[in-house]
């Protein structure tokens, strides 16, 4: 019997073919109808037999486009419309935006084999996209996601993309991306004063590879950002790189040409090679254990036994790759601590120093990003997230929130974000890094900014960080300001803790949090890094800590670990600290102690000072190099082996009293290897061990110091089956999640 059906879809569904998708299904199916875009998903309106529309709704709901990700749908009977055929309609908008946004896409299979065939119309064309594959959320403008809303309109489709656009049978079939050599993007190869240097587009990559391999630096402008790259094999080119980047130890990223390459000087599992292979196309650290290359290792990536590699995920990438015979080094383009550049003019203005070349482009990059970062633990294959940009943001899909408050959460201040809650999602930006940048606060601030048009919604409730001297925290209080918001102070841990709470939904249960990191600023005053916290009816209570010490010469104490080793040293230890501080500074430092009020509870510093008595380093050159170099210094471990440095009690357990049985163990001599171990086996059983204490079966882990997948490991390891533990797993542990925390602890804990 002949019958009308609306079917709404929302989720990750606009941006990524479905419309054409649908459109095939409704043919195949024999029915008639409409599909657009709205401000909430894809509406679908459709006739036919009713056992056809329900094999559509079952095939559409089963099997949707690969790259999209369907939320809710709904199917209803509505009064029969006779339809002439089946369209795809333009997309209205009538009201304000209520669906994800669609974040980038890497290169599909189908376009990376198009540029590299000859007879192929697309062939080294290095904008080649389709519906399932291009720059999404890098060229938004606001939606819904039609071409006219993105900075591609800008390029009119010639007849032969046209042809496609309109053609139900081709891939491309109502790509909003679709573009070709004839009517799209232009490349021009420049040196570092802006001259252009005259290169057949055909030869332009050869170029490109030729230049790489005679150890020239390359600013390539992709299509979320500059790529600073170089040869990776070439440590004095790598140098050269180091040096006019301001980045002194800090590891660079390296892209492989193929993962066929990249698999015959590296081991891989098969999590890692599907997530190089995703949509997503992460970096992904990987161990060097059994490394048969011949990239500058100590260059590339001083003092590591593991390296972030990436695969092409742009046709701009694919063609270098397709030229390429060796990695090469592809990191940010920007000055160390400054936030990646999208711009050609301020490429030229701020690396001219640095680059011996640019590729240049002519597409306008709405959002920059960076590329995402993560990393799988070795026994567990646990995932880790140590930075979510690129491919990721700025969705979150997983929120269960219902409240009619519009909330902007402003983060933290070191691994700034923002999340907004303008409508039913909830949206939580890329990575934008450290706002003792002016840089990268003026990106911040754009940011912000950037939420509030493409929603168009003025936010009715600010949060912000506890710390007072937080650039995020001040920006916040004008945000207040400017639109009369209610403004709310949220404690930085207790953050941590709801962000972890919220990524699992967890509000309904009894929960251990635990929340190890830098700093924070507590509600005592204190700075704390070390917090056990429990919840359960909508309340957080703190109810235990790492037993305070010292906090000595503000932020001096977070970028030289021999700080935190002064404030945890004992007496016995003299020795050790003069050889790391002149006289001077130990009777200077040794005054300010005395007089010291402030306390901290950091769990981050304790791996400072661990790392400083063990002699691996003094100084970070980068955030978090003493924890990486102390973990990157474990090659296996064994719990049967292990020994506690410390005893629990039910307030928590004491630094001083880890460094001191590390000092001890120094004196017999054991191995510092077996030392390090030792101390992450303590943490994960002290964890362990408090859960069982105060019989809470549930554990949640947040904080930067859960980077480190050998704890990770141990605490999988260690937890018995009647534990539950949960890790972050779509948002990184550091505090990147604090603005998604924010918004959890403000809906959801009293």
């Amino acid at each position: 019997m002949f019958k009308t059906y609306k079917i709404s879809i929302s989720g990750q569904v606009q941006g990524v073919g479905f419309r054409p998708y649908v459109y095939k299904l409704a043919i195949e199916f024999l029915l008639t109808g409409t599909v657009s875009n709205n401000e909430e998903g894809v509406i679908i309106f459709v006739s036919g037999s009713k056992s056809n529309i329900e094999n559509l709704y079952q095939k559409l709901i089963n099997s949707p486009p690969p790259v999209s990700k369907i939320q809710e749908s709904f199917i209803e009977e509505i009064e029969t419309i006779n339809f002439e055929d089946f369209k795809i309609i333009p997309s209205k908008k009538d009201r304000q935006l209520n669906l994800p946004l669609t974040p980038d896409f890497a290169i599909c299979n189908d376009c990376q084999e198009e540029i590299k065939k000859t007879k192929n119309r697309r062939v080294d064309y290095a904008f080649t996209t389709c519906v399932n594959c291009g720059p999404r959320w890098a060229v938004t403008q606001t939606f819904p996601f039609e071409r006219s809303n993105t900075s591609i309109d800008y390029f009119s489709m010639c007849e032969a993309c046209l042809e496609e656009y309109k053609n139900p049978t081709k891939r491309r079939f109502h790509s909003q991306t679709n573009t070709c050599s004839t009517c799209g993007i232009q490349l021009k190869l420049v040196n570092n004063l802006g001259a252009e240097i005259q290169v057949k587009n055909s030869e332009l990559f050869k170029k490109i590879a030729n230049l790489l391999s005679e150890g020239k630096i390359i600013a390539i402008k992709n299509t979320s950002g500059y790529l600073l790259c170089c040869n990776a094999e070439d440590k004095d080119t790598v140098n050269k790189l180091r040096d006019k980047k301001h980045r002194p130890n800090k590891p660079f990223a390296v892209l492989y040409p193929s993962l066929e390459f990249l698999k015959n000087e590296v081991d891989l599992n098969e999590k890692q090679m599907n997530s190089l292979k995703s949509a997503e196309r992460p970096i992904n650290i990987v161990s060097l254990k059994s490394y048969r290359g011949s990239i500058a290792l100590n260059e590339v990536a001083p003092n590591l036994n593991q390296l972030g590699v990436l695969l092409p995920y742009t046709g701009i990438l694919q063609l270098l790759a397709n030229e390429l015979e060796f990695p090469i080094v592809a990191t940010s383009g920007n000055i160390h601590g400054s936030p990646i550049i999208s711009e050609s003019d301020e490429a030229i203005e701020k690396l001219k120093n640095v680059a011996d070349y640019f590729l240049q482009h002519n597409l306008k990059i709405e959002h920059p990003q960076d590329d995402s970062v993560l990393k799988f633990s070795n026994k567990f294959q646990q995932e880790v997230l140590f930075r979510r940009s690129r491919g990721y943001a700025p969705n979150y899909l997983n929120a269960k929130i219902n409240s009619g408050e519009k909330i902007l959460a402003m983060g933290a201040h070191l691994k700034s974000t923002i999340a907004f809650y303008p409508n039913e999602n909830l949206y939580v930006s890329q990575y934008l890094g450290n706002l003792d940048s002016y840089d990268v606060y003026n990106r911040f601030t754009e940011t912000t900014e950037n939420f509030t048009q493409l929603f168009e919604q003025e936010p009715k409730v600010i949060l912000v960080d506890k710390h007072p001297l937080y650039q995020s925290t001040q920006f916040g209080k004008e945000v207040s300001e400017k639109y009369n918001s209610k403004l709310v102070e949220i404690q930085h841990h207790k953050a941590h803790f709801s962000a972890i709470l919220g990524e699992h939904n967890l509000w309904g249960e009894k929960v251990l949090g635990v929340v190890f990191d830098g700093t924070g600023f507590g509600n005592d005053s204190n700075i704390w890094g070390g917090e056990f916290f429990s919840y359960e009816n909508n309340s957080i209570e703190r109810i235990a800590q790492v037993e305070n010490f010292d906090w000595l010469l503000g932020d001096k104490m977070s970028t030289e670990p021999r700080v935190s080793l002064l404030a945890l040293a004992s007496e016995e230890m003299k020795a050790v600290l003069v050889q790391k501080f002149s006289p001077s500074e130990m009777k200077n430092y040794n005054y300010l102690k005395s007089q010291n009020k402030l306390k901290t509870s950091s769990v981050g510093r304790l791996f400072d000072a661990v790392a400083s008595l063990l002699n691996i380093t003094d100084f970070n050159s980068y955030e978090g190099e003493a924890a990486i170099l102390l973990e990157n210094s474990i090659s296996d471990y064994n719990l049967s082996n292990c020994k506690l440095y410390c005893k629990l009690s039910s307030k928590g357990f004491s630094a001083k009293e880890i460094i001191q049985n590390i000092y001890n163990d120094l004196k017999l001599e054991v191995a510092k290897e077996q030392i390090i171990v030792n101390f992450l086996y303590t943490l994960a059983t002290s964890i362990i061990s408090f859960a069982n204490l105060k019989e809470i079966k549930n554990i949640a882990f947040s904080g930067g110091v859960f980077q480190n997948t050998t704890l990770v490991d141990m605490l999988l390891e260690l937890a018995p089956k009647e534990l539950k533990l949960y890790f972050h797993k779509e948002l990184s542990p550091n505090d990147e999640n604090i603005s998604f925390g924010q918004i959890m602890y403000y809906l959801n804990v009293k």
